[in-house]
């Protein structure tokens, strides 16, 4: 009967593939950044594009609105496939009366871990058995691997303006204060262990050389592989902005953004994904998508592509290096790696139910994260093929965990195993709410 009820759900996705896909296509067009998606959050899941990487569909760069957002992380696919699997499951609960309820989750401002970290604190995951996510990715496969714990965090800096030229002996120079706060925390990169990330940007530092400027802001991302490391290097940041004050003269308002804890994995719950995955079979290409891929993996520097495969948990990676599309589907990897990249919210989630977001191949091997190509591709056939593939493979697994009580209590155990020690507590200060206008100016000018 499991089988049954697989191939109904799975028919279902068939049926309706141009609905799915047009969902994609119309969330990567719309290209809404973090906690500005007012038209893509009709839609669900991780929704948010990226300022900046605004792309026509095409295997060069050619940018279709000046200055304007675009998909360089595929969230474009993270909604449809999320969409797409939860009506197919939806379908077969309907039609083979099965007992259990599904969610299908919207949640905003994943790139600057906004949305899931809010929603787990405020109890939106709350009584979940299990939880599946899709990301749009150049494998087939789940990474075992762990997050990278994070901070997000704005330092604004205030002094007092003067003249620069005829009377800066009057003036207190807030971006003084800034880059002195920055040097500070590039010594402390030699005293931390290797797997920390720690990067800023200036958002405003002054409006022109001849005044003194009163008002100044950055804002940091602190990352580690674990929790209590984030915790332990924010407060020597947090040390260095006051260092800063006493050498600028300057005094500074911290503006926690949000934060994240590194994943924890399931082992059981990414075995499901990928039988299923191997079930359903990867997805096959025309001469014509072949075609595209092949041209836009030429923008791609080949020491470059060699460098990412060598950093890579895949097994036999550098066996990739003349590969545009991947089409194979990996076994679970990279377990052994904890940090040292980048960070998420379905953190949060993972600390508190068992959770695995799975990758299905749209993005060009060797491609960037974040980057023009992944725009491009994003917005092709060849990526819709992907968020299908991705909504078939999670309405299987889901259906698995719905109608296999022996599967989900494996998936349990594991969870409960890797918690043994664990207390989730949220990264978010008492009361702090989400900064709507985290792309906008906050200070006092």
């Amino acid at each position: 009967m499991s089988d049954q009820i697989k191939t109904a759900a799975l028919e279902w996705i068939n049926e309706n593939a141009s609905l799915i896909a047009d969902a994609h296509q119309r969330a990567w067009e719309l290209a809404e950044v973090g906690l500005l998606e007012q038209e893509t959050g009709k839609f669900l899941a991780d929704m948010d594009a990226l300022p900046g990487l605004s792309q026509e569909a095409v295997p060069y760069r050619q940018v279709r609105c000046e200055g304007g957002a675009g998909h360089g992380c595929g969230h474009c696919g993270y909604a449809a496939s999320a969409l797409g699997a939860a009506l197919a499951v939806k379908e077969a609960i309907a039609a083979y009366g099965l007992p259990g309820t599904i969610k299908c989750f919207g949640c905003p401002a994943e790139e600057t871990m906004i949305g899931k970290v809010f929603m787990v604190r405020d109890g939106v995951f709350d009584g979940l058995d299990a939880c599946l996510g899709h990301h749009p990715s150049s494998v087939n496969g789940v990474s075992m691997g762990s997050s990278s714990a994070m901070n997000s965090v704005k330092f604004e800096f205030f002094g007092k303006a003067s003249h620069a030229a005829g009377s800066p002996e009057k003036g207190i120079s807030a971006l003084d204060a800034v880059e002195l706060m920055n040097v500070g925390v590039n010594y402390m990169r030699e005293h931390v262990i290797q797997e920390t990330r720690m990067h800023y940007v200036i958002e405003e530092g002054g409006h022109e050389p001849n005044v003194v400027p009163a008002y100044a802001r950055s804002w940091y991302y602190v990352r580690a592989p674990e929790r209590d490391l984030v915790d332990r290097y924010y407060a020597w940041v947090l040390r260095i902005a006051d260092g800063a004050d006493l050498m600028a003269g300057t005094t500074h308002t911290v503006l926690f953004q949000s934060g994240a804890h590194d994943t924890i994995p399931n082992r059981p719950l990414a075995e499901m994904v990928v039988a299923n995955m191997r079930e359903i079979g990867a997805p096959t290409y025309s001469a014509e998508e072949l075609a595209f891929a092949t041209e836009l993996g030429k923008s791609i520097d080949r020491e470059e592509k060699l460098t990412s495969l060598r950093r890579s948990d895949l097994p036999e990676a550098l066996d990739l290096i003349d590969v545009d599309l991947n089409t194979r589907i990996y076994d679970p990897f990279g377990e052994d790696r904890k940090g040292g990249g980048g960070s998420t919210d379905v953190a949060e989630v993972s600390w508190n139910t068992p959770t695995v977001e799975f990758g299905t191949a749209c993005f060009i091997v060797g491609s960037p994260g974040h980057s023009w190509q992944n725009t491009a591709i994003s917005g092709t056939t060849i990526a819709h093929k992907s968020t299908l593939f991705a909504a078939k493979a999670m309405a299987a697994t889901v259906l698995d965990l719905m109608t296999q009580p022996e599967a989900l209590a494996r998936v349990r155990e594991d969870w409960e195993k890797r918690m043994e020690g664990r207390t989730y507590r949220s990264p978010l200060p008492a009361g702090l709410t989400p900064p709507l206008n985290q792309f906008g100016s906050q200070g006092k000018h």
